[in-house]
């Protein structure tokens, strides 16, 4: 894999490449926070140098909107967190991005771009319509919710899968072993070099499916490093993971930010967001409803709403509600409500009903009619 191309840290004057370890690299917290610090707090809002940018990502299933993000860009060199509520499209949009799924909005034959049409960059390379592969080697890996080691094979095996630039790879070179054997050597060092850094080099040759939970979450980010990554997007880094290893973990994290690489991360965890991020993204119903630093997002209406509900400082016992304005109001939601799932029911009939119901000539198996004719069938099949 190329090195992503070079450019100016936001934290300074040293060269970020694509490598995660930037020889002169230098992190300045303080200098990253105070230029975020000067970022609108909206969704959507200009970063001082994106190293990702989207615009109009969708992604419909069937009926239901599951990602619908009109722009959002990612700060280069900072640790961002994508927080939501489950159901919130958090998983789905690192689908999207990352090729593993296609955006209902990706371009077409007969509409490449305009209005609507998903876009988006990462170091400046479109990314549209990319499979996850070149994804990957354009510099932008990812790990999972779920963990994805390969479990009948060793944990070193599992490493030099993630590595890149493997000459051996090529059928007539790997039939001359002096052209790869010196770039094995390399590979197996680094890979003994981020397992002794994950402390699970002494499981080197053991299978990945007898490690821990945990011990599988530290050897998915440590494979991931092994391309060289210039960001590295985490679903969800901290669940399932005994909480003696979460400490660990959040190190780990931390120092890839300090070396240079960009995290974007999911999680629920709010204490780890506002210990490691630099900047939160919150998404609800698939939309990007606000952005911000840690330390102040958490109080955003949007945010509280997105989690609790937006009537959930409504004191149920409170006579103020019995008022005449209040009730009208209310009989216009549930009437709203009520239209709108007359809407979706017939949607539903529009495609065929389900299971058999509402279809013209048909009698609804719910109803008394049906019942009684099933039973007296029933009664009679008995007699």
């Amino acid at each position: 894999m190329s090195d992503a191309t070079s450019t100016t840290s936001s934290t300074g004057s040293s060269p970020v490449g694509g490598r995660a370890h930037r020889e002169g690299y230098h992190y300045d917290r303080a200098a990253l926070r105070a230029e975020l610090a000067g970022v609108t707090r909206a969704p959507g809002s200009t970063k001082p140098d994106p190293i990702l940018t989207v615009d109009s990502v969708t992604r419909r299933f069937g009926g239901m909107t599951a990602v619908d993000v009109d722009h959002v860009e990612v700060q280069r060199g900072a640790i961002t967190a994508l927080i939501g509520p489950n159901g919130a499209g958090k998983t789905t949009f690192f689908n999207l991005l990352t090729g593993f799924d296609k955006a209902s909005s990706a371009p077409t034959t007969f509409k490449r771009s305009g209005p609507g049409v998903a876009t988006w960059t990462f170091d400046g390379k479109a990314m549209g319509n990319v499979g996850a592969a070149k994804v990957a080697r354009s510099g932008m890996v990812r790990t999972f919710q779920l963990t994805k080691a390969l479990s009948r094979l060793t944990v070193m095996q599992n490493m030099l899968l993630g590595a890149a630039d493997q000459p051996g790879e090529n059928f007539f070179v790997a039939i001359v072993p002096p052209l790869w054997k010196k770039r094995e050597r390399e590979i197996e060092a680094k890979a003994e070099e981020l397992l002794a850094r994950f402390k699970l080099l002494e499981k080197k040759d053991d299978f990945a499916g007898s490690l821990s939970g945990g011990q599988r979450k530290l050897l998915e980010m440590a494979r991931a490093l092994m391309s060289d990554p210039a960001m590295i997007m985490l679903d969800e880094p901290m669940a399932g993971v005994n909480p003696a290893l979460t400490q660990s973990l959040l190190g780990h994290i931390q120092s890839l930010r300090d070396e240079g690489t960009t995290v974007l991360f999911v999680e629920h965890d709010m204490h780890m967001v506002r210990h490691i991020s630099d900047w939160v993204i919150v998404m609800a119903e698939g939309r990007v409803v606000a952005e911000g630093p840690a330390d102040t997002v958490m109080d955003d209406q949007a945010v509280i709403d997105a989690y609790l509900g937006a009537h959930h400082d409504t004191d149920l016992g409170d006579d103020s509600l019995l008022a005449d304005d209040v009730l009208v109001e209310l009989e216009q939601e549930v009437a709203q409500e009520d239209a709108a799932r007359s809407s979706d029911g017939d949607h539903g009939r529009d495609r065929g009903g389900v299971a058999g119901r509402d279809l013209p000539g048909q009698v609804d198996p719910s109803s008394p009619t049906a019942t009684n004719a099933a039973d007296a069938q029933q009664s009679g099949d008995k007699a």
